[in-house]
Formats: structure tokens, C-alpha cells, sequence
């Protein structure tokens, strides 16, 4: 580290006033020479101070240079899939944040030139504390959905194979804080600890953290869970450490208040004196619905959900000639994956040209994707989906309308009030929480549409090496995604119903890239086609794939 601006200006001032003091005429007094020689040592010791700063300076600066050209050179090997991995993706946008601002406090000359010239140029982009922020979520998020331990994450390790450097203590420290600040303090507690952990390894590196800093951390989170004998216990550890600490002498107090007037009202529930909250088991049955839903979509997830026996042994797989002459000479692979609602993955349906193409043009458009707000039906963003997406129209290019024609060969439906091709792009544990595609009674979605949403249909556009499955909630099923297929079922039932059992999501994405478009049909143009009932018919869910030919898919 360098020294401060104000050594480096008390240095100086040194240096003038012993300057001042040589034109004094010093030497025609010994004694007033004595002096001299303790300035000399001052000088002495502050040059050599300041040369073993300089030192340590260069030496940070290299280790951070010796570790970017490293890690460059390792993602430029395989951009997606060095991007693709979590961990990698974290640690990117530490460095070019936090880690970035430490290096220009403490090395002010070589980062301050560094930022001028890359500052300069149009074409450079920093990430912001907002993008570490949701690159540490997504790392959670990726951490509960499939039951990562935290400890192998924190040694580069996915789900038993190591796919990147291990974190340091500080990259671990920085999380922490980052879950901390989004009030996640159960996982601010683990990393943390790995932050501990590392931090006591770690003893020939210069942290801009201390222990007791680590500590602290550590039991605030505690007492944040509820877990205020653990807050206790861990502040006086941090006591141990810095006997000084002045947050931690006034929290010990405060614990202690706070366990006794806890005892006291467990006391008191046990003997019946406090009473129950009226709204606590309607509360409990909608937070048991949720945790329910939770569970099981993060089981599908992990792809320990298996499909019915009785469903999975009347599945099939065939070749599509209907819809179109044009499918008697290049049949589609159809295989159904669900029965009742029915659920199909058209193989082979798009071409590698193509996804290119899709890629190169959605790109420049991507903004980060919003929902539907149910109550005024804008468009919002939100936390349960992070992803980006853009929109193309059918009359931008030909390629567009191609896709639109064989998504109509494929259903049988008609693209009339289609809307337009959404390309989607998952980011660092990029998903989407449970949801309908459809909107229901009380919803204002598809105001400016003909109709509700009547089928989806979803097209691979990526391999993705882990997660970033399409599961149904309802149905126990799990779809990992297969570059150049597309998954296809129907939203309502014949009655124009929306079918709740389409309740689908996006799994977060553990390793990879995850490049998806969308094809939403309405209801309109459908009525020759899929003809409405006037019952809600439970069981009318379309058991083959929808024939006849579209008027206006050609």
C-alpha cells in the first residue's frame, strides 16, 4: 500500500524546513547541529518507510496483474463458458468493483492511470454495486435451489466437479456483505464463516478487512435470525479479538436484555398468558402453500421428480406429417413428455444458422425483462425473474417469419394474434419463479390482445451444462433444456379457461448460458381451429396435438 497524502505532505514539509534550518547558519554552532541528526533519522526512517510501501505497492499491483492476465486468458479460452459459471461471473464484477476501488485507495498512481485511459474509450463498461449485488443473490439463489455447499462454492466447486479458482477470503467477505445488505442473513452468516475460514489461511496477504470485522458480521447476522444467544456468543469472541470494539460492548448489553425479556414471553406462552394472532393461521396456511410450492419446484429443479408411472408408460414419441404438405417431406420429431394437460418437445425445429441470427439481433435490443403486474397490467421488473430480453416482429426479416410459419406447422394453430418473437437471455442464476403464462379473471394483461394467451411455445436456443430446467409445479415435471427443440402446450382449456395446471417456471441457471424465444398464440384466429366449449371440462384437455391447417401460417 502507498502512504497517505498526508505522510507524503509531512514528508515534505520535513524536507523544507530542514532546507530552512541549512540556511540558518547551523554550522557555526556544534550544538545547534545536534538536532540535525535526529532529523536525519526521521528522514532515514520515513524514506525507508516509504520505499517498503512503494515495494508493497508494486508487489499488490503485480499479484492483481499476474491474477487478471490469468483469468483473462482462462475466459477468453471459452467466453460462455467461462461466463456461464457463477462463480466465475461473481468474481469478474468484484473485481471490477469493490476490488477496483480497494486497488485505486491503496495504489492511487497506478489505478488512477489505469481508469483515465480505459475511462476513456466509449466501448468499456463497469459493472455497479447494483450488478454485485444481484451476482451475490444469484449465487445464493444457485446455492439453495440445488443444495450447494457453501464451502465447495467457495473452493470453485459445483456440484462435485471444480470448475473455477476457489475463493479468497476477501471474495467471500465481499458476499457476505453484498447477501447482508439484501437482508439475507442466513447465508450472510455462511459466507462469512468461509470468509473466517480463509481470512486465518490467508496470512501472508494484506486484507482491507480485519478479523474483528469478520466477527462482527457474523454475530449481527445472528441476532438479525433471532438467534441472539448465537449473537451474544460471537460478540464476545469479537471482545476477545479487540477488547476495544465499541459496537460490540454496547450490543452485549443490549443481548442480554433481549434473552431474558425472551424467556420471559416463552414463559408466559407456555403458561397460555399471551394470545395467538388472529391472522397467524391464515398467515401460516399461505406461507405453508408457498413453502410447499418451494419445495417442490426446487426438487424439480434437481431433477429428483420423476413423472407418474402410470403417465410416463403411456407416453410416445413419433414423426408430425399433418398441418402442412410441406411436413411429408421434412416430418418433425414429436415427442410427448405429459399427458392431460398435454405437453410436447418438437426436436430439431430450429437451425444453428438461425439461433445465430436471432442472437445477433435480439442483442443490441436487450433490456432487462419485466411481468405483467397483475393489478394495473404494465409491465414491470422484477426479482423473480432476472433475465433480458428483446422483441422482433415477423416483418423485420424473413428469418422472423420463417419460425412464425413452423411454429403454426407444428401446432396447428393460427399466428393471427401472435405476439411477437421474445428472445430471452438468462443471466448469473438467471430464472423465473412460478407463474402462468395465461392471465386470469382478475388480471389485466392482455388488454390490447385478441384474447387470452391459448399456447406457448418455447425454443432452445442453448445447451446449458447445468440447470436451467422448465418445470411444472403441478405436474411433477421437468424439462432440461435441448438446443434446437421446442416445448409446446396449451395454456386454457377448451372452454377458455386458463388450465392451472400449467403452472411452469424457469430454473435458475447453475452453469451456462441460457438462450430461449418465445412464441405466445392468442385466442384470436383460433375459433375454426380449437373451437370453444361452454363447459370448464376438467378433463376436455387436448389429448393429440392440434390438427387442420392454419389460414394464415402460410
Amino acid at each position: 500500500m502507498v502512504p497517505n497524502i498526508l505522510h507524503m505532505f509531512s514528508l515534505s514539509l520535513l524536507l523544507l524546513h530542514y532546507k530552512s534550518w541549512s540556511k540558518a547558519e547551523l554550522f557555526t554552532a556544534i550544538a545547534q547541529m545536534e538536532p540535525l541528526l535526529e532529523t536525519h533519522k526521521r528522514i532515514i526512517d520515513d524514506l525507508d518507510d516509504y520505499i517498503m510501501k512503494e515495494e508493497k505497492r508494486i508487489a499488490v499491483l503485480k499479484s492483481h496483474l499476474q491474477l487478471y492476465k490469468l483469468e483473462h486468458e482462462k475466459a477468453m479460452e471459452d467466453i460462455p463458458n467461462y461466463l456461464g459459471n457463477p462463480i466465475n461471473a461473481f468474481t469478474l464484477i468484484k473485481r471490477l468493483t469493490t476490488d477496483l476501488d480497494d486497488i485505486d485507495d491503496s495504489i492511487k498512481v497506478g489505478t488512477e492511470y489505469i481508469k483515465n485511459i480505459t475511462m476513456s474509450h466509449d466501448d468499456v463498461k463497469y459493472p455497479t454495486l447494483e450488478d454485485l449485488a444481484g451476482a451475490a443473490q444469484a449465487l445464493t439463489r444457485l446455492q439453495t435451489t440445488y443444495r450447494l455447499d457453501v464451502r465447495d462454492l467457495a473452493e470453485g466447486v459445483l456440484n462435485g466437479i471444480v470448475y473455477s479458482h476457489p475463493m479468497s477470503a476477501a471474495d467471500c467477505y465481499e458476499l457476505a456483505r453484498a447477501v447482508y445488505n439484501l437482508k439475507d442473513f442466513k447465508n450472510a452468516i455462511a459466507w462469512s464463516m468461509e470468509a473466517l475460514r480463509k481470512y486465518r489461511d490467508e496470512t501472508d496477504i494484506e486484507h482491507t478487512f480485519t478479523e474483528s470485522d469478520i466477527h462482527e458480521y457474523i454475530g449481527f447476522s445472528y441476532f438479525l435470525t433471532g438467534d441472539v444467544k448465537s449473537a451474544l456468543e460471537w460478540t464476545h469472541k469479537l471482545l476477545e479479538i479487540d477488547p476495544n470494539h465499541p459496537r460490540a460492548r454496547g450490543n452485549i448489553p443490549h443481548y442480554e436484555k433481549t434473552i431474558k425479556e425472551q424467556e420471559k414471553q416463552n414463559k408466559k406462552k407456555q403458561r397460555g398468558e399471551v394470545g395467538e394472532d388472529s391472522n397467524t393461521e391464515e398467515l401460516s396456511e399461505d406461507m405453508k402453500n408457498y413453502a410447499n410450492e418451494r419445495a417442490k419446484y426446487q426438487a424439480l429443479c434437481r431433477g429428483e421428480v420423476a413423472v407418474p408411472s402410470d403417465i410416463a408408460k403411456r407416453l410416445s414419441c413419433r414423426y408430425l406429417t399433418e398441418h402442412h404438405p410441406f411436413l411429408r417431406l421434412a416430418p418433425i420429431k414429436v415427442e410427448q413428455v405429459y399427458i392431460k394437460p398435454d405437453v410436447y418437445v418438437f426436436h430439431e425445429v430450429i437451425s444453428d444458422e438461425e439461433i445465430g441470427f436471432i442472437q445477433e439481433m435480439a442483442l443490441p435490443r436487450f433490456k432487462r425483462a419485466v411481468v405483467h403486474d397483475p393489478k394495473t397490467g404494465e409491465l414491470v421488473k422484477a426479482h423473480y425473474r432476472i433475465s433480458k430480453s428483446s422483441w422482433l416482429h415477423d416483418s423485420e426479416s424473413e428469418v422472423i417469419a420463417r419460425l412464425s410459419r413452423r411454429v403454426a406447422d407444428m401446432t396447428g394453430l393460427s399466428m393471427h394474434s401472435a405476439e411477437e418473437l421474445q428472445v430471452v437471455n438468462y443471466g448469473i442464476g438467471g430464472h423465473y419463479e412460478p407463474h402462468y403464462d395465461f392471465a386470469r379473471k382478475f388480471e389485466n394483461a392482455f388488454a390490447n390482445f385478441e384474447g387470452n394467451r391459448i399456447a406457448t411455445v418455447l425454443f432452445y436456443m442453448s445447451e446449458v451444462a447445468q440447470g436451467g430446467a422448465t418445470v411444472f409445479t403441478e405436474l411433477g415435471l421437468s424439462v432440461f433444456p435441448i438446443k434446437h427443440a421446442a416445448l409446446f402446450w396449451m395454456n386454457l382449456h377448451p372452454s377458455g379457461e386458463g388450465d392451472m395446471a400449467t403452472r411452469h417456471a424457469a430454473c435458475p441457471v447453475l452453469r451456462g448460458s441460457k438462450w430461449v424465444c418465445n412464441k405466445w398464440l392468442h385466442q384470436g384466429g383460433q375459433e375454426l381451429l380449437k373451437p370453444c366449449n361452454l363447459d370448464y371440462q376438467e378433463e376436455g384437455i387436448i389429448r393429440n396435438i392440434p390438427r387442420g391447417i392454419p389460414k394464415t401460417s402460410r
